[in-house]
């Protein structure tokens, strides 16, 4: 009989978790590997609902599960150890845990690397661990599409031009640390916890800005704007910056054609978070030609999206990225690089960039189809733009 491994958190055990021991299970036997509470206060930012012993426990528990340990690692390849121990034939992930850390590591161990669909079992309502703890919070949250980085005096002091923001309902798990500014919604989520209140958006995103921007923020540090304005404004948005931190002028898109045609081009791939410590900004090189090229590139991919020009599109998109990249090359450090290599010479994959400062998160992917890509690649995340 193979050995057959999977590793992860679970905290706040439920039916998704055993789904998934269950069919690993059909592979050989299933040794697991649980994320210690260190581990997840490190990775995740926050306490465990249950300790390591519990949760140790309550796997062990569950008939499909051979045996399970505590990993002694640390991090996202905190398994480790554990696979010393186990020397499993089979590493089965799901496929929003997969990465391609894991699947060089499983090559070079000559570990079989499989990847599931996150399925729930027959007649049951398909569950996370993010889905319980946030089932009442509809907050939504932004992606970037262009310009971005031109929110920041710095930038914009060399040139003006226009960021475009996309609001998202949060139909998958909005992880932390990965440039869909979580920061500023766990902001918001202080105050409003739930949703969104029903007031003017461009006076609320105001509002977040300025809660978020408290004049005592001991770090000295200024959020930009488009993070609030990307989570308050609904549909598509583009502001225009000018050396200040709020924008001069807004125009929106609310056009269903238009949005529903941009959803069905524009998706995400899972990546590691960015590492804590990891600064974008060093080794930054900001001139007035790179930001002129960025304030292009975004009113090209405002002017193509209208048109529902998807070549176009596609050609500012990347123009964009590479804009942001050449004044911040730091953005494509860590894991980066070869999600890029891996994605980018796919024939359906037109161009791609990253939310936020970049340093890991997530890779965004301009395809010919994003359902068409979803079937082929089922760690592919589609997107829903917020209409109201």
């Amino acid at each position: 009989m193979k050995k057959v491994f999977v590793s992860g958190c679970y905290d706040l055990l439920h039916s998704g978790h055993v789904e998934f021991f269950r069919q690993a299970s059909q592979y050989g036997d299933l040794y697991v590997g649980i994320g210690s509470d260190q581990t997840i206060l490190g990775y995740k930012h926050h306490k465990t609902f249950y300790p390591e012993q519990e949760r140790l426990f309550m796997v062990k528990s569950i008939k499909y599960v051979k045996d399970a340990y505590i990993n002694a690692g640390d991090g996202i390849m905190d398994f480790v150890p554990t696979i010393d121990i186990v020397k499993p034939d089979i590493f089965v992930v799901n496929a929003d845990g997969s990465s391609e850390a894991k699947r060089q590591f499983c090559q070079e161990r000559g570990i079989e690397y499989v990847v599931l669909q996150r399925t729930p079992a027959d007649g049951l309502t398909a569950r996370s661990s993010t889905d319980i703890k946030d089932s009442t919070c509809q907050l939504p949250t932004r992606l970037d599409l262009a310009g971005t980085w031109i929110d920041q005096p710095y930038v914009s002091c060399h040139a003006p031009g226009w960021a475009i923001t996309m609001s998202l309902l949060p139909t998958f798990e909005v992880r932390e640390r990965c440039g869909l500014s979580t920061s500023t919604r766990n902001m918001i989520k202080k105050i409003w916890p739930v949703k969104l209140p029903d007031m003017n958006p461009e006076i609320l995103a105001k509002l977040v800005f300025c809660f978020e921007n408290d004049p005592e923020r001991s770090d000295g540090i200024v959020s930009g704007a488009q993070d609030a304005i990307g989570i308050c404004m609904p549909g598509l948005v583009r502001h225009y910056y000018d050396n200040r931190f709020w924008p001069d002028k807004f125009e929106t898109c609310l056009d269903e054609k238009v949005l529903s045609w941009l959803e069905s081009h524009v998706c995400m791939i899972p990546m590691e978070p960015r590492r804590p410590g990891c600064s974008v900004v060093e080794g930054k090189d900001i001139t007035e030609p790179k930001v002129k090229n960025l304030a292009k590139a975004a009113d090209d991919c405002w002017n193509a999206i209208l048109a529902m020009d998807f070549a176009a599109f596609a050609s500012a998109f990347q123009a964009s990225f590479d804009a942001q990249v050449a004044m911040f090359p730091a953005m494509i450090q860590g894991c980066v690089q070869g999600f890029i290599d891996e994605y980018s010479v796919l024939p359906e994959v037109h161009a791609w960039k990253m939310p936020g400062a970049g340093g890991g998160g997530y890779l965004v992917l301009v395809v010919d189809d994003v359902k068409s890509f979803a079937r082929q690649h089922p760690e592919a995340i589609e997107l829903t733009i917020r209409r109201k």
